[in-house]
């Protein structure tokens, strides 16, 4: 099965190599600028895009994908996770939508198409969607990180009173 993955994140690029390639996979990275032209001729089974690419979107490259390759699978990867970008992925032609960290299994049967997980001695479980409490935690972390942990600037990009953006960042992730 032949993989291609986007994604401008050199360490998780070459980790998901590595792993993808002991699975069996034979795998092309792009780590830097691409066009759809470039990731169309590596005709590849799937295509594992990042939202957010560099100075590209990952979005950008669903439809031409899906219009040469038809029945390619399409699985978009972010750490910019929110409702609108998934729901516009899928509408796009995306097969999955997928948020980092994510799980290996998880993502290897996203990338096969199977979206049911069988655990050795447990019943088959179906992986379960964040929750809109998850996918807030998850973007305030990642907007604070952009921050480089400035409370106030980030209180003020997230339009809230900084005091509860502190009472946020004190609880655990749900």
């Amino acid at each position: 099965m032949h993989l291609v993955i986007v994604d401008d994140d050199k360490p998780l690029l070459s980790a998901l190599s590595r792993r993808f390639s002991q699975r069996g996979y034979n795998v092309t990275l792009f780590a830097d600028a691409v066009s759809a032209g470039q990731l169309i001729a590596e005709r590849a089974d799937t295509y594992l895009l990042d939202l957010r690419f560099a100075s590209q979107s990952g979005l950008s490259f669903i439809t031409p994908l899906r219009q040469a390759l038809p029945q390619c699978r399409i699985v978009m990867l972010t750490g910019y996770a929110s409702i609108a970008n998934a729901v516009q992925a899928v509408k796009l032609g995306a097969d999955d939508y997928l948020t980092k960290p994510v799980d290996l299994l998880q993502l290897d049967h996203a990338i096969r198409g199977n979206t049911a997980i069988a655990v050795k001695g447990h019943a088959t479980t179906y992986p379960t969607p964040l929750s809109p409490d998850q996918l807030e935690w998850e973007h305030i972390h990642r907007v604070l990180a952009e921050q480089q942990g400035n409370i106030s600037r980030t209180a003020e990009l997230l339009g809230m009173h900084r005091r509860t953006l502190q009472r946020k960042l004190i609880k655990r992730r749900p």
